[in-house]
């Protein structure tokens, strides 16, 4: 054998050492990955419910909003309804009344002025 033959026996004894002691990291590092592999399908696993429950939870909220819509819709109706009520109240009924009252008032006041001008003028005359 030669020098040549030595050397590149040398290199291939090195190169299995060498090989030798990456085994181990290797080994380890498969195992790591099979770990984070395990985690991430489990997390999967998980998260699957949870997004279906959230799902539920955002239809629930969003019918419960869309019963607050409709209810809201309904007092914003009746309001309108209770105003053009009042409106009506006032036309038809709120003006003949006021009229009726005031010319009630005016009779009255009329009435006793008459009767006050003729107690005195009775007062007057010694009846």
């Amino acid at each position: 054998m030669g020098v040549g033959d030595i050397a590149g026996l040398i290199a291939a004894i090195a190169f299995a050492v060498l090989a030798g002691f990456m085994i181990y990291p290797l080994i380890r590092l498969g195992k790591l990955f099979d770990q984070i592999a395990e985690t991430v399908r489990e997390s999967g696993e998980h998260a699957i419910p949870a997004l279906d429950e959230g799902v539920t939870t955002v239809k629930q909220v969003n019918k419960s909003l869309e019963d607050v819509n409709r209810i809201s819709a309904a007092a914003s109706a009746t309001a309108n309804n209770v105003g053009a009520l009042t409106d009506l109240y006032g036309s038809f009924l709120g003006k003949p009344v006021i009229k009726i009252v005031s010319a009630g008032y005016a009779l009255k006041s009329t009435a006793q002025s008459f009767l006050a001008k003729r107690t005195t003028g009775n007062a007057a005359k010694g009846e």
